[in-house]
């Protein structure tokens, strides 16, 4: 996972301004891109601590992602404050950000790895699969709650710090210079599925479509929004959205879409039985219902319509993602063997089937739910 030992990690996180000498550093979660270690101090009562050191190969302008975390952390923490007046546990809703000893919001090592620290949020819990209604309910307030926050935070004080992340157009340009470059010699693996991405490809393009019309606003969005970014408390009810990394300009169906691919699928986002790849309606109609009691707040009429394209958008985005990095040798995904990426792409795509068979029923829910809070 890293190449650092406990003595050296226990340094690092020395460099932030924690309460107590650190006892413990071990390894953290499940996160594909940056490295994560929970922090523990001899301080009784303390807090215990999230230390990560930021994939600085993925996100090349690590200032600007921190900026646009404490932009946003910042104005969360404010509107918590205004709408939950006397609540003592405004800090549970929020990531807090622990600064450097020198008060800097990262710390750059000799090897010129970039770390951070945020307060670890203890009795709460994530989930890589839903289990029940109430957790996908809980997860699309959640991230209705998190759009619903940032509407009026200025979307030009945040920086872009994936160019074109969302951008179907630009994803499939990428697959297309990995084939065309076979770098790692695996082309002749992945006809069928080149081919399946190959026949949806324009139906893909519907949000960047709609954009173009000018008829989706701009919004400060999540993008990234699998379940288990976000924190549940013991009984199961939204504590607090995290991994804040990819926070963006961006369109609300793409959090939508994002979220409801983790979601609806009853198997894991790498399962390699595809038989077992197919649709929980009731945790979709969930989580919908949960997302549209905080968002219908500032939904548009067109914002609404085009959530099923998001829906439909993401695990074909995802499997263009993920077949992309197979191609070019797995430089982006960790993966645990040869064909992970692979296997994670003929997932995506299987899911992609099924919700192209159920779309009807899907849309039907979205536009009921809607009508509710007409």
């Amino acid at each position: 996972m890293n190449d650092f030992n406990p003595e050296q990690l226990a340094s690092l996180a020395n460099e932030f301004d924690i309460e107590g000498r650190v006892v413990d550093v071990s390894a953290f979660g499940s996160g594909h891109i940056n490295d994560t270690f929970r922090v523990v101090t001899d301080k009784a009562g303390a807090k215990q601590y999230l230390l990560q050191r930021v994939n600085h190969h993925v996100f090349k302008n690590v200032a600007a992602v921190m900026d646009n975390i404490q932009q946003v952390t910042g104005h969360l923490k404010k509107r918590y404050a205004d709408e939950f007046k006397g609540s003592n546990h405004l800090d549970r809703r929020v990531l807090t950000l622990i600064p450097t000893t020198g008060d800097e919001p990262y710390f750059r090592d000799r090897q010129r790895n970039f770390w951070r620290m945020f307060i670890l949020l203890d009795g709460t819990r994530s989930y890589d699969i839903v289990e029940t209604p109430q957790q996908a309910q809980e997860g699309g307030r959640a991230f209705g709650q998190f759009q619903r926050m940032l509407v009026d935070l200025d979307v030009e004080l945040i920086h872009e710090v994936l160019p074109d992340f969302h951008h179907i157009g630009n994803r499939l340009a990428q697959l297309s210079r990995a084939v065309a470059a076979d770098t790692a010699g695996r082309v002749g693996q992945v006809q069928e599925e080149l081919a399946f991405i190959d026949r949806r490809a324009k139906r893909m393009h519907a949000i960047l479509d709609l954009a173009a019309q000018g008829r989706l606003p701009i919004r400060i969005t999540h993008n990234d929004t699998k379940f288990n970014n976000v924190l549940l408390d013991a009984d199961d009810c939204a504590q607090c959205v995290i991994d804040l990394d990819t926070v963006m300009p961006g369109y609300v169906a793409y959090d939508f879409g994002d979220a409801i691919r983790t979601i609806i699928n009853r198997a894991a986002e790498d399962e390699a039985d595809l038989d077992k790849v197919r649709l929980n309606i009731p945790l979709f109609e969930a989580y919908t219902e949960g997302y549209f009691e905080e968002a219908h707040h500032f939904l548009t009429a067109d914002e609404t319509a085009s959530l099923m394209e998001g829906v439909l958008l993401f695990p074909y985005m995802q499997a263009v993602r993920f077949l992309t990095d197979f191609l070019e040798g797995d430089h982006y995904y960790k993966v645990h063997h040869a064909d992970h990426n692979l296997q994670r792409t003929r997932a995506q795509l299987k899911l992609v089937s099924e919700l192209e068979v159920h779309e009807p029923e899907l849309r039907a829910i979205v536009a009921r739910v809607a009508e509710w809070y007409q």
